[in-house]
């Protein structure tokens, strides 16, 4: 007696089922609450960024950010164009570099348009100059600027323009391996529509967003405050009453002449902080240098 069949078969059934490895200590997602802090962080990058292009390329710029992924840093620059721009970044106490890519057509539409060209026209690929790439670079730097200004306290340490690679199977940015949040846009410029990505090794900016940022009461809160502006170095100077002058009197002032200031003489003198003055004091002297001892404190200071 036949074995019995089923009609039709369970799914699955009689066909070979590719069982994908997963890692658990390098997830392959981002936790929902994660992401969404990191897409606030990146269509905030998009804005300033978008105003930077309109003003560098002298054209309506749009810059869209689209979705975050972390993945190897193989598996990204294999999914890179051949032939396109790749911008390394250094990260402060980082081995693994940052990146910032576009094609290099964009690159050469935007230095021709930063050099008083209006061609939309899109240009054929070729290496960039030695003068084009120290304009793409410039505009790559202020672009980290608006970059580390978006992740706040979410990213440790500076971001600085390193090396410039034409080939995304030549850059190195980091071993295969390397984990990376990366971050995919879409350019608008000048009637032309670029694909974009922004990779950055994810242990610099996972380790922030695990710590989590601890929810406190207003009085604490202000405490914290004043005490992280208490250690703020500040510059103060001892300085006599000013007074206003002509330009002219500067410009033929010469050895020898006296100035006369508004400062009585028994007056102590100001102590200001950024060109307020907040104490009087009197000159006297410790050890082997000269100091000012506080008199009297200035009741504006508040």
């Amino acid at each position: 007696m036949p074995a019995p069949t089923l009609n039709p078969p369970l799914p699955g059934v009689g066909r070979e089922r590719a069982v994908e490895l997963y890692d658990f200590s390098r997830p392959a997602t981002l936790p929902r609450e994660h992401a969404r802090r990191l897409e606030v962080v990146f269509e905030t990058f998009a804005r300033q960024w978008a105003t930077q292009l309109s003003t560098r390329v002298t054209a309506p710029a749009n810059v869209t950010a689209g979705p975050i992924a972390l993945m190897g840093y193989g598996d990204y620059a294999g999914s890179l164009p051949e032939d396109t721009t790749m911008a390394l970044v250094r990260l402060d106490a980082q081995e693994a570099m940052g990146v910032v890519q576009f094609p290099a057509e964009a690159a050469l539409s935007w230095v021709g348009r930063m050099l008083g060209g209006t061609d939309s026209t899109v240009p054929s690929f070729r290496k960039l100059t030695d003068l084009e790439q120290s304009l793409i670079r410039r505009l790559t730097e202020e672009a980290l600027e608006h970059l580390a200004y978006s992740f706040g306290s979410l990213l440790v340490g500076g971001l600085h323009a390193g090396g410039m690679h034409f080939n995304s199977r030549v850059a190195q940015a980091g071993t295969p391996g390397t984990l990376m949040l990366v971050a995919s846009f879409v350019i608008l410029t000048a009637g032309n529509s670029w694909a974009a990505t922004v990779a950055l090794p994810a242990q610099a900016v996972l380790a922030q967003l695990d710590g989590g940022h601890t929810v406190v009461d207003g009085p604490r809160a202000e405490r914290l405050l004043r005490g992280q502006v208490a250690q703020a170095p500040v510059d103060v100077a001892m300085e006599m009453t000013g007074t206003s002058v002509r330009a002219s009197t500067v410009l033929d002032l010469a050895v020898g002449d006296v100035l006369a200031l508004p400062h009585p003489v028994g007056r102590p003198f100001n102590l200001t902080l950024e060109g307020k003055t907040v104490a009087r004091a009197v000159g006297v002297t410790h050890g082997s240098r000269q100091g000012g001892q506080i008199v009297s404190i200035e009741e504006n200071t508040a």
